[in-house]
């Protein structure tokens, strides 16, 4: 088999594929043109896209060139969902996002060198054409009994599903031919969800040019009880640090199971598998130590966000554990940090016992007091001794901010506001 597709195999990215076999022969000729797409559903990319950008650029650096599509058009109507219409979003909106998922897509593949990666937008071949056409051309390809067939659309045949939405596989499929046609792609790659879309794209292909092209779908990634992963506590794990902070994204890899922690390093870093399996084995000898869920959240925060950001977060992350200098934060990272453990605003009039309580890390007063009278309360990572100490008395970091800390786990932050 084609190592490229050998190295896919082996990180258990092949989920679904139309003929692995002629794909990789097709590939061992010489390099393929392949391209995936992202409808801008969102104005930001998120964990499940970031998957198909990882493969995406394992095929380029293997030698075979991408095309990136950004849906422009399909981003319109949206993908049918399993229960329930989508939201149609204006087409302003979708413009707007359409230019921020491009600037984020491009950090992800190289735009230099003889398989140098193109972004394109199916606007381009859409905007234009006309509907008859349409329906003559492409559509006459598509036996409405095989989209009825789709789970998809069948789970939702009951409860309604528009046109609009039952029409989406036609225009993926449209996308892969005028690719096809303009670029000589002959392989489209997406989530195992996206399979009947890919395999449609394939079929017209084959009815309107008679030729052979081929789809590979990634395996869903799931959690160890099987629900998708990808959503947090907060909620999506998203790749703009607007919508998720470099800290709340190195968090999210930080704390994967350790069930799952393996399949991670092996699906979304290009970490060797050899050396993902010896670090797993050392992780069962000393799973305390959680070395591949460092090496996960650090791969893959420096990937997304930069060195400095990664370093900044794995500060953070022991800083407010009292494993280092608060101090050293920078106030963004610190901000972002207490965001995710909670934090409330409090006057600076306010006390140490108030303080404890607004932010959750007692129940009552008295359990606050309790906590300080027994050593277990730490302002900024000094013991606290004080409960009636006001605030504006403490050290505050950045001049406006304090971490509070319970115990050895529970921690908090407070904004200070003015008197």
């Amino acid at each position: 088999m084609n190592h490229a597709l050998e190295d896919l195999q082996a990180r258990g990215l092949i989920a679904h594929s139309t003929d692995l076999g002629a794909l990789s022969e097709a590939m061992d000729a010489g390099p393929v043109t392949y391209y995936v797409g992202f409808d801008p559903t969102a104005p930001s990319l998120h964990v499940g896209n970031l998957l198909q950008l990882l493969t995406a650029r394992r095929l380029q650096l293997a030698g075979h060139r991408p095309l990136i599509l950004v849906g422009g058009s399909t981003g319109l109507i949206g993908d049918p969902k399993q229960s329930g219409e989508r939201v149609m979003n204006s087409k302003e909106t979708v413009a707007e996002w359409v230019e921020r998922i491009r600037s984020q897509v491009a950090q992800f593949v190289s735009f230099e060198g003889d398989n140098a990666a193109l972004v394109v937008n199916n606007l381009d071949w859409t905007s234009q054409l006309n509907t008859v056409d349409f329906l003559r051309d492409i559509g006459k390809h598509f036996p409405v009994n095989r989209m009825l067939a789709r789970d998809v659309v069948a789970s939702r045949l009951e409860s309604g599903i528009s046109y609009t939405e039952f029409s989406y596989v036609l225009l993926q499929a449209l996308d892969f031919l005028e690719l096809h046609r303009r670029h000589g792609c002959v392989l489209q790659t997406g989530g195992s969800d996206q399979w009947g879309n890919l395999t449609g794209g394939v079929e017209l292909i084959r009815r309107a040019e008679g030729a052979r092209v081929h789809a590979l779908a990634t395996p869903l990634i799931t959690k160890a009880d099987g629900t998708k992963f990808g959503k947090t506590e907060t909620g999506t794990i998203w790749l703009d640090p607007a919508l998720m902070s470099p800290y709340a994204f190195y968090q999210a890899w930080i704390q994967a199971e350790d069930s799952k922690v393996g399949d991670y390093l092996k699906q979304f870093t290009f970490v060797p598998v050899e050396e993902v399996d010896a670090l797993m084995s050392e992780h069962e000898q000393a799973p305390g130590r959680r070395l591949p869920q460092r090496r996960l959240a650090r791969e893959l925060t420096t990937l997304v966000h930069g060195a400095a950001e990664t370093e900044a977060a794995e500060l953070a992350a022991g800083a407010l554990f009292g494993r280092g200098d608060l101090a050293d934060l920078p106030e963004s990272t610190l901000a972002a940090a207490l965001a995710e453990a909670g934090r409330a605003e409090l006057d600076v009039a306010a006390s140490l016992t108030d303080a404890l309580v607004a932010t959750g890390l007692c129940e009552s007063r008295s359990a606050a007091r309790r906590a300080v009278a027994d050593g277990g309360a730490y302002v900024n990572n000094e013991r606290a001794s004080d409960p009636d100490q006001a605030l504006a008395d403490l050290p505050a970091l950045h001049g406006s901010w304090l971490v509070l800390r319970r115990g050895k786990r529970q921690i908090a932050g407070v904004k200070l506001g003015s008197s």
